[in-house]
């Protein structure tokens, strides 16, 4: 990712509206305060986040760095599965950024290079005061790395844990998303959608996707039968 690019692009373009800490459901105690301090105050401790796929990681991160920008820090958002192999190039990218998120470490461990880029970048940022995220699908400790080094400044970062959500929590998060996109959705349409529809939150959020513009061009709030209807002509 080129630092000269991203930051002409609007902010709702970099990082998904819906993806902001105000829409992040069932966060664990403290951690949104943690972030945001992460994202607006100097010098504030690094946070090493982690949790299994589909947990909101990348929700969190895309946040994280919104909230920088809007009060006015220069921010940067990194998946590591676009990096790995060259992962020096793209952190030297990031040099003048205020705050990093770099999304995914279980990408790069293993291989020594990026290992070896990352703990120079990891010094080089807190010397100069840069405000760094790290995610990852794992603690620190069990990623696998080769580097000694780099575990250990890994470990130093506070810890903040993602757990899967239960169907309280997916419903809310499909409540959320629908009010946020200006739609009505009936509570018995939710509880149909988590009986029948993988429960993942992505194919949950891609198929309120769908149903957000079925119901636009039908005229139709989402009820159990036009849920049904909408899913069996996408199957």
């Amino acid at each position: 990712m080129s630092s000269s690019i991203t930051p002409q692009l609007p902010l709702a373009l970099r990082y998904p509206p819906d993806q902001r800490f105000d829409s992040f459901i069932a966060a664990p105690a403290a951690a949104l305060e943690q972030l945001q301090a992460l994202a607006t105050q100097p010098r504030t401790d690094w946070i090493f986040l982690y949790g299994a796929a589909k947990t909101g990681k990348t929700h969190l991160a895309l946040a994280l760095c919104a909230a920088a920008e809007q009060g006015g820090k220069r921010a940067a958002f990194l998946p590591l599965i676009a990096a790995a192999g060259r992962l020096r190039d793209a952190l030297d990218a990031l040099d003048g950024n205020d705050v990093i998120a770099l999304d995914g470490l279980e990408r790069i461990a293993g291989n020594r290079e990026d290992e070896v880029a990352l703990f120079d970048f990891h010094n080089r940022a807190k010397a100069a005061g840069v405000n760094v995220l790290y995610t990852a699908q794992v603690a620190a400790d069990e990623l696998g790395l080769s580097l000694p080094d780099l575990r250990s400044r890994l470990q130093q970062c506070t810890r903040i844990v993602l757990s899967p959500l239960d169907d309280a929590a997916r419903a809310e998060v499909l409540r959320d998303r629908a009010q946020r996109r200006g739609f009505a959705i009936d509570d018995a349409a939710i509880d149909w959608l988590l009986t029948r529809a993988e429960r993942d939150l992505g194919t949950l959020i891609a198929l309120l996707d769908k149903l957000d513009k079925a119901s636009l061009a039908a005229q139709r709030r989402v009820t159990v039968p036009f849920l049904r209807k909408v899913i069996e002509s996408n199957s």
